[in-house]
C-alpha cells in the first residue's frame, strides 16, 4: 500500500485551478483544506448551500497558515438540478483560465424515495447523472488544459465499496431510473449510483486518454453523509452502519487521502478503481461488465442530449 502524506506529497499548485463538489463538509472540505496548503491559483468549492459553503471556507482558512491566503471561490451548485449545474459550469468556463483537477465528491446517501428536479431517482440523479452532466460541460476546458505543456489533468470520482454488496443484481435498473424506485431500499439505490460512477470513469478514460479518470472508495469515514432524519432505513442506519463507522471509521482528513493520492500520484492508472490507499483489484464483477458500461454510456448520452446538453466533445 502506497504511503501518502498530503502535506509533503501534493506538489506546488501555483497556477493550477481545482474544483471540488460537496466542498462544504466532510471529505470535500478536507480535500480543499489539503489543496489550499499548496498555493493553488484557485479552488472552486461547489456546494448547494451558500451559507454552509461560507462557513466551510472560514474553517478551511483557519486550518493552517498556508490555507489562510488560499483563493477559495464558492460555486453555488445543486447536483439534483440540471439548470443549477449548467449555470455553475458556465461560470467556471467563463472565469477559469484552465482546470487541472476535478473531484466529483458531492452526493447524498440512503435517502427516502424521491426524484430530482428532472424526475430521475434522487440518488442516481444526484450522485451520478449530475456529475456526468458537470463533467461533460467542463470537458472542453479540461481538454484545453490537457493540451498545455506540462499539464496533468485528472477527474476523480468518489464512489463506495457498497457497490459490491448492495447494488441491484443487474447493476443498474435502467427502465426505472425515471421514477423514485420505491421498491428498492436506500442502500441498493446508493450502491447503484456508486457503481455507475465507477464504470463511467472507465469509459471516460477510454474515450479521453489525454485526461486521467479514476474512481475510489475512501474507506469507512466519519462524515455527515448518513446523518440526519433524511435516512429511510432506521434499522440499517442506527443498528448497523453508524455503530460500524463509529468503531472502525477514520477521520475525514484520513479518508480524503485516497482521492488526493488519485489526484497527484505518478502511480495512478486512468480508468482504475482504488481503495485506501492505492489498492486495486477490489471492484465487483459488475464494474468489469463491458456491456453494462456501454449501455450506461449510451443511456447517459441520450438523457443529457435530451436535456439540452451539448454532447461529448470529439477528439
Amino acid at each position: 500500500m502506497p504511503k501518502f502524506n498530503p502535506l509533503h506529497d501534493i506538489p506546488n499548485l501555483a497556477g493550477k485551478v481545482c474544483l471540488v463538489t460537496g466542498g462544504n463538509s466532510g471529505l470535500g472540505e478536507a480535500t480543499i483544506a489539503a489543496l489550499a496548503q499548496h498555493n493553488p491559483q484557485k479552488v472552486y468549492l461547489a456546494a448547494r448551500s451558500k451559507g454552509k459553503a461560507e462557513a466551510a471556507v472560514q474553517r478551511i482558512k483557519a486550518s493552517s497558515p498556508a490555507a489562510r491566503s488560499a483563493n477559495i471561490e464558492i460555486l453555488e451548485m445543486d447536483l439534483s438540478s440540471f439548470a443549477s449545474i449548467k449555470a455553475a459550469a458556465a461560470q467556471v468556463n467563463r472565469e477559469a483560465p484552465r482546470l487541472d483537477t476535478v473531484h466529483l465528491n458531492g452526493g447524498i446517501a440512503m435517502t427516502p424515495p424521491g426524484t430530482t428536479k428532472e424526475g430521475y431517482e434522487i440518488q442516481f440523479g444526484t450522485n451520478f447523472l449530475g456529475h456526468a452532466l458537470l463533467t461533460q460541460l467542463l470537458m472542453p476546458k479540461l481538454l484545453e488544459t490537457a493540451a498545455l505543456p506540462g499539464s496533468d489533468v485528472r477527474v476523480v470520482s468518489v464512489s463506495s465499496a457498497t457497490h459490491k454488496v448492495f447494488a441491484p443484481k443487474e447493476g443498474i435498473v435502467f427502465d426505472q431510473l425515471h421514477s423514485p424506485m420505491e421498491k428498492f431500499g436506500g442502500a441498493a439505490l446508493y450502491a447503484q449510483s456508486m457503481l455507475a460512477k465507477i464504470i463511467f470513469a472507465q469509459e471516460l478514460a477510454k474515450r479521453y486518454p489525454q485526461i486521467v479518470f479514476t474512481s475510489l472508495h475512501p474507506g469507512g469515514v466519519k462524515s455527515n453523509a448518513y446523518s440526519g432524519d433524511k435516512n429511510v432505513n432506521w434499522f440499517f442506519m442506527n443498528l448497523v452502519l453508524r455503530p460500524m463507522v463509529a468503531l472502525h471509521g477514520v477521520s475525514t482528513e484520513e479518508g480524503a487521502k485516497t482521492q488526493l493520492w488519485c489526484s497527484f500520484s505518478k502511480e495512478v492508472e486512468s480508468g482504475t478503481y482504488y481503495e485506501p490507499i492505492g489498492t486495486t483489484g477490489k471492484e465487483s464483477a459488475l464494474s468489469k461488465d463491458s456491456q453494462l458500461r456501454s449501455k450506461l454510456w449510451s443511456w447517459t448520452d441520450k438523457e443529457l442530449l435530451a436535456a439540452g446538453a451539448p454532447g461529448w466533445p470529439k477528439v
